[in-house]
């Protein structure tokens, strides 16, 4: 089929690689524009369009890609198809009725759970056991079209919102090929997704990784999990931001106020929350690299009764 596919990050890059492997006539890659990265502002082209490029596949990176002459520059590539997958801007229904086929989005969960910008991360961070892929038909809607095929992935008790994000690419990638095969061959079933169990994901900000040790020590956990590798969840030790990229949940009764550090080992230290305490493995100080809490304890003096707060 002659593709348009439209994608940003990394997690779109897999799906693209894929298709061009199954021997779809790719046309087009509409990418976000490139953005200002570091001190130096120097641009950065993600990672799409540097795929794209290395296959000789023209980009497009229109700023609002629902103005009318960005429509009419797509409707001139005829496509059969349009892909989906992160591209990050909301699709018009104009662009939605161009292909032959519709439009077919790669969505990171088990529709109709968990629809909108951050499907992964808000899986690990809910503790969930299992979430998954879906392949749907895009409508007017923010992931409320029909789905076509869906997966499920277990997660791994050590699950970050990071190694998630790489094994529901892998799956969506070869799912996505899989649905395409069923379009072209007009065997693909359409469900209708229902309004029975759905979520709304925001998207993800910095301050969701201001740790409230006020919550229970589990939940911490998943959300130290969930926000790793970006943005990170962090605390204030003193005057200084501590980032928390690791821990362990003990169970326990309650020792002191939450955010009281009851514990100081060699190996790691361990902090009161609102439910149970929880064990720091891993931590960042403000201006160094990623540590063992070995190592920061090693050069750090931290006292027991001493209080995190909040960042």
């Amino acid at each position: 089929m002659r593709v348009i596919f439209m994608g940003t990050p990394d997690f779109a890059v897999g799906t693209l690689k894929e298709i061009i492997r199954a021997g779809h006539e790719v046309a087009l890659a509409v990418s976000q524009p490139d953005k200002a990265v570091g001190r130096s502002g120097k641009l950065q082209a993600p990672p799409v369009k540097r795929c794209a490029e290395e296959y000789g596949i023209p980009v497009y990176q229109p700023r609002r890609v629902r103005e009318p002459e960005c429509v009419e520059y797509l409707r001139g590539f005829a496509p059969d198809l349009i892909i989906v997958a992160a591209f990050g801007q909301i699709i018009s229904k104009e662009i939605l009725d161009l292909p032959r086929f519709g439009c077919v989005n790669v969505h990171a969960s088990l529709l109709p759970k968990y629809r909108g910008a951050s499907p992964i991360q808000w899986a690990v961070i809910n503790g969930d056991p299992v979430t998954g892929v879906t392949i749907m038909r895009m409508d007017e809607g923010i992931d409320t079209g029909d789905m076509i095929l869906r997966e499920e992935v277990a997660l791994a008790p050590d699950e970050t919102g990071g190694s998630l994000f790489e094994r529901l690419s892998e799956v969506g990638a070869k799912l996505c090929v899989t649905a395409m095969k069923e379009i072209e061959a007009g065997t693909a079933v359409y469900t209708p997704q229902g309004e029975t169990g759905v979520t709304h994901t925001a998207k993800i900000h910095k301050e969701l990784g201001s740790i409230d040790w006020s919550r229970p020590a589990a939940e911490l956990e998943c959300l130290v999990r969930g926000l790793d590798p970006w943005p990170g969840t962090y605390t204030r030790l003193g005057e200084r931001t501590l980032k928390i990229w690791k821990t362990r949940v003990i169970p326990s009764e309650r020792l002191a106020d939450p955010g009281c550090i009851v514990r100081v080992g060699k190996e790691s230290l361990s902090v009161q929350t609102g439910d149970g305490l929880l064990e720091l493995l891993e931590v960042q100080p403000e201006g160094k690299k990623r540590m063992s809490a070995a190592s920061f304890l090693n050069g750090y003096a931290v006292k027991e009764g001493t209080f995190f707060k909040r960042g």
